[in-house]
């Protein structure tokens, strides 16, 4: 399948090796809600440092992504794990009801069909099964703090950033509601007391 210009212009903006934004942090969560044995769909892979963890732990994950290049990147530092790609609109070539768990770190922001995307993730998953997923962290806090730095602001809603969703603990909530997710703990955690960065999100695809 072709890959979007614009996604393999984004990738191609990154340096190799580059690594992912509170990585320890986000891994621990992760490992914690997974058991070795489970097939675990990692959203977003980018160079695969999630899917590659996943396998460590004992888990079967299949990274898949939305570019080439970050998937090119992947294979090449884990020649033994399995990556797919996948189109950034429309449906996954998965099957249905073939994970045990999705794992989507900082990518819900980037999307911008989320009804489709979060049809997509729960169409993947088995009943019972679980999403777990990061997201920049958007509290009232945290805005207050941005709204007091007008650099700090402009920089983090730069019209051309690819970040193109905002969610805080209420959004993402009802978002997941929505779509048929229940069981749903939000939290954020990581910078200042307050005006914490990082959410983190785990929720079980209801049974109907």
């Amino acid at each position: 399948m072709p890959s979007s210009p614009y996604h393999e212009s984004l990738w191609e903006s990154i340096p190799a090796g580059l690594q992912p934004s509170h990585l320890q942090l986000r891994k621990r969560f992760l490992l914690a809600h997974v058991r070795a044995g489970e097939r675990v769909l990692d959203v977003g892979c980018g160079e695969g440092a999630f899917t590659a963890a996943l396998a460590l732990h004992g888990a079967q994950p299949l990274g898949v992504d939305v570019a080439q290049e970050p998937l090119r990147r992947a294979r090449a530092l884990h020649p033994q794990l399995e990556f797919l790609e996948v189109p950034d609109e429309g449906e996954w070539n998965l099957p249905d009801a073939s994970f045990d768990a999705v794992w989507a770190g900082e990518v819900v922001e980037h999307v911008r069909d989320s009804a489709t995307w979060l049809s997509e993730v729960r169409r993947a998953l088995r009943s019972g099964g679980t999403l777990l997923l990061s997201t920049p962290s958007h509290e009232p806090l945290s805005l207050l703090a941005l709204a007091l730095w007008p650099r700090a602001f402009a920089a983090h809603f730069d019209p051309r950033s690819d970040h193109l969703r905002f969610y805080n603990r209420a959004s993402i909530t009802r978002l997941l509601e929505d779509f048929g997710f229940e069981r749903i703990e939000a939290r954020s955690v990581a910078g200042l007391p307050g005006a914490r960065s990082v959410l983190l999100v785990k929720a079980t695809r209801s049974r109907f």
